[in-house]
């Protein structure tokens, strides 16, 4: 198994083909704590031909102290293959609803499949300077 993508965006959609708008690991906050009202995980993992069946994969997005900003995501994919096809790609796509940030700081956002840590990308919370009016 290898992850071809893990990335946090604006929005992402799954029509035959894996789109994404507007990736970042950065967000820009004028108060804590703070909400970010929508954003999204696209995932893309290949699998080889051993590995047919039921997968377990979890996502837990954590604050700098390990504790969890939601509770984690969790589910199972089903990967089956095309006949003579050795591999194939499962794309899923995770919205999250009304992020909610308590503090500014480094974030994690973790993958593990089938109980194995795969990956961890992090998210930024950052503190907008204010403008100083005229």
């Amino acid at each position: 198994m290898v992850v071809e993508l893990f990335s946090l965006c604006d929005a992402a959609a799954d029509i035959g083909k894996l789109n994404m708008l507007g990736a970042f690991d950065t967000i820009w906050v004028e108060s804590v704590p703070a909400m970010h009202p929508h954003c999204a995980i696209a995932l893309r993992v290949r699998f080889d031909s051993i590995e047919q069946g039921s997968h377990r994969v979890r996502v837990n997005i954590v604050d700098h102290d390990g504790k969890h900003l939601v509770p984690g995501l969790e589910g199972n994919v089903e990967v089956a293959f095309p006949s003579g096809q050795p591999t194939v790609a499962v794309n899923l796509i995770l919205g999250l609803q009304g992020l909610k940030l308590p503090a500014v700081g480094c974030c994690s956002i973790d993958l593990a499949i089938d109980g194995r840590h795969e990956q961890s990308l992090p998210l930024y919370v950052r503190m907008r300077e204010k403008q100083d009016s005229p």
